[in-house]
């Protein structure tokens, strides 16, 4: 009997590079048609579909998709009824979580939330910044923004806005100001509650997601591969960090030792000096696809 096939949401739009780029690292090719949103997908338990962020957490609540990847802002807005399977930390432009932002022109008198009680807020977002003020109890008049929201200041159609950042630059070209927080947000993998049930699609779920996070977790990692002589050893091994140890094997020539290991890409330009003062020859340095 053929497994279930598992019905795939992707995220169309900013995040849609980016995650068809995150399952080529894990093993999966998403070939997309310049004419329909129904990639290929070098999987046959698979079919994908790519879907605005905003709409996949309901269409994984009604199961019209078994498993997908939106933002965590989008299932706090739509209050979908789905089971979030893990937190995958990536976006267009980095590895960190986004932030919706409540901002006002830099030139503007408010500087709190509160200074805003009666005028005018913009946002795509707007369930959440409904609740946001209602918390707070300050009055104001949200309005739902179709798009260019950073610019609704801008040209006074707006007192203040609540949009998403990753490094505010947007924010700071609108001329504008951010004077609080409104949510944390990053990408999540979300599944349909009766898909979780049943046993084949469970186990195709865990396979994508254990195999999703390696490849992100693989993006801060390099392997370091070298030689050192035996009598060096020590010092080589004193500067070598490890998710465990560091391999050392014999080589066919007794004195010299080859080693193995694992480092963050933060520290590794720094590593490789100090590793051939050290003694260590031969240094090899290769980038990684997973790490499980």
């Amino acid at each position: 009997m053929a497994n279930p096939i598992l019905k795939l949401g992707l995220p169309k739009g900013s995040l849609e590079d980016p995650t068809i780029d995150l399952f080529d690292r894990a093993g999966w090719k998403v070939r997309k048609h310049p004419r329909n949103y129904f990639p290929d997908i070098n999987d046959p338990e698979i079919t994908a579909r790519l879907c605005r962020v905003q709409e996949i957490p309901l269409y994984i609540q009604d199961g019209v998709l078994d498993l997908g990847l939106t933002g965590k802002d989008w299932v706090k807005e739509t209050k979908a009824d789905v089971v979030v399977v893990s937190d995958l930390i990536y976006s267009k432009v980095s590895n960190k979580p986004a932030r919706w932002v409540l901002a006002v022109a830099d030139d503007s008198p408010y500087q709190k939330p509160e200074d805003l009680a009666g005028k005018r807020i913009a946002t795509e977002l707007m369930g959440v910044c409904t609740e946001y003020f209602k918390e707070r109890n300050i009055p104001v008049n949200i309005n739902y923004s179709w798009g260019a929201t950073e610019a609704k200041v801008v040209e006074g159609l707006a007192d203040a806005i609540v949009e998403v950042t990753e490094t505010e630059t947007t924010i700071r070209a609108h001329d504008l100001r951010v004077i609080d927080e409104v949510l944390v947000t990053n990408t999540v993998l979300i599944a349909n509650a009766a898909a979780m049930q049943d046993p084949e699609k469970r186990r195709k779920i865990e396979q994508i997601d254990l195999l999703l996070q390696g490849a992100l977790r693989a993006e801060s990692l390099v392997c370091l591969k070298m030689n050192a002589p035996a009598a060096k050893l020590d010092a080589v091994l004193a500067l070598l960090p490890s998710l465990n140890s560091p391999t050392v094997a014999p080589l066919q020539n007794g004195e010299w030792l080859s080693l193995e290991t694992v480092v963050s890409t933060g520290i590794v330009r720094d590593l490789i000096p100090q590793l051939r003062e050290a003694g260590a020859e031969g240094i090899l340095e290769y980038a990684l696809n997973k790490v499980i």
